[in-house]
């Protein structure tokens, strides 16, 4: 009976499924962790509204013509170097700008949006969830620390949810299948569908030579393989070419992203340095980014940390309120600045940081340092709760949250 009630009928492909899942469900879920998710893998491109609206346009053009077209389609332009794009269950769907200025027109644009879109009206998300599939991945581009992914594991609830929805790889037969209906929604839609034929002959050449930031992002999320530019080619011969391309209309949306590209580049060219430990070079080349683009919230953030690293916590206040300025949802600069706040002993402005930045995605860091600022203010019983929380989680901080709980409640 069980078997029977969990069944279902994949809405794209028709085939039975399993289904543990409901609909309701799965579309609370994707509301859920949608913002949140965008927060773990470097928050929204605000520099660029336009584009989020034209990316969104088109998104909604191949949506429509979907076969779950009344699912609360959401599309986002993330501020993320690294080449990627990813759907959360219900339609709520990201493309990096590091893949965006990969795109020579909005077919190909349309190509990656319909792939997702598959993803998501199939239900795949869904179906590695209830298949156990999720993956302890870790959070592009959040960190310079001694590991990679700084915080990574400090991630609770929804976000360390769908930070693994958004990172963990497909199989080759959900690509297949997302490969197949998006080149359908393509055509449906008015594009040439030969420009998914050639983004993924591209990205197998690209992940045959490991360009650097593509193993570590699309390739490691959608796995390319010459099955793939095979079966897309032949639907492509099948169902015929021909249609819109605007490389003009793409390449006049994206003239914005592609003039401050350098400032990303001196960007991700001062965390690696910061990574090597070679602090003074890394300061030299975010400067270099910040002279280029100073409303980049992201380059303060990480001029702070660097300036932390250097143990000029004034100095790294300064940048750090200059990002929370700039953007004042991100979680990252909140939680940096409430630490180094913290470090600082302003207690007030520590705490206020801390508690915005667990309002949008909480951490057990924020949970065991707000248990640290009440513990100075005495107010234990805020801190009994605080301690409790990150002691939920794993690892140092959560251990640390637990020696700390047991000493105030003895």
């Amino acid at each position: 009976m069980l078997l029977f009630t969990g069944c279902s009928v994949n809405p794209v492909t028709g085939e039975k499924q399993l289904s543990l899942i409901g609909e309701s469900q799965e579309l609370a879920m994707g509301a859920e962790q949608y913002t949140p998710t965008q927060q773990t893998q470097g928050g929204q491109f605000y520099i660029d509204p336009e584009l989020t609206l034209y990316v969104s346009e088109v998104g909604h053009k191949l949506a429509k013509v979907s076969d779950r077209p009344d699912l609360p389609y959401e599309f986002v332009v993330l501020n993320n170097s690294v080449p990627n794009a990813w759907a959360l269950p219900g339609g709520k769907i990201a493309v990096n700008r590091g893949l965006l200025t990969e795109l020579d027109d909005e077919a190909q644009l349309a190509s990656v949006l319909g792939h997702e879109i598959v993803h998501a009206a199939a239900r795949h998300s869904v179906q590695r969830m209830q298949q156990g599939m999720l993956i302890s991945a870790g959070v592009a581009g959040l960190g310079f620390a001694l590991t990679d992914n700084e915080w990574a594991g400090l991630l609770m609830g929804g976000a360390a949810v769908g930070a693994q929805l958004a990172l963990a790889q497909y199989g080759q037969g959900d690509e297949l299948e997302s490969d197949h209906y998006g080149i359908l929604y393509m055509k449906e839609a008015g594009y040439d569908p030969q420009a998914a034929v050639e983004l993924q002959e591209l990205f197998l050449e690209m992940s045959k030579g490991q360009q650097a930031g593509f193993i570590d992002g699309l390739f490691a999320t959608h796995p390319p393989s010459a099955k793939r530019v095979r079966e897309n080619s032949e639907l492509v011969r099948k169902i015929g070419g021909g249609g819109y391309r605007g490389a003009d209309v793409y390449q006049q949306k994206t003239a914005t992203l592609r003039k401050f590209k350098p400032a990303y580049d001196a960007h991700d060219e001062a965390m690696k340095l910061a990574s090597e430990g070679n602090l003074d070079a890394a300061l030299s080349k975010v400067n270099e980014a910040i002279n280029i683009l100073p409303r980049e919230a992201m380059f303060y953030s990480l001029r702070g940390r660097i300036y932390q690293e250097q143990n000029k916590p004034e100095k790294a206040s300064a940048d750090f309120d200059k990002a929370v300025e700039r953007y004042p949802e991100m979680f990252m600069y909140r939680l940096h600045n409430g630490l180094n706040a913290l470090a600082l002993n302003h207690l007030s402005e520590a705490r206020e940081n801390l508690v915005r930045a667990n309002e949008v995605v909480p951490t057990s860091i924020a949970f065991l340092r707000l248990g640290d600022i009440a513990v100075k203010n005495n107010n234990r019983d805020e801190a009994i709760a605080y301690y409790s929380k990150a002691a939920e989680a794993s690892g140092e901080v959560a251990e640390e949250a637990r020696q700390k709980l047991e000493a105030l409640t003895r």
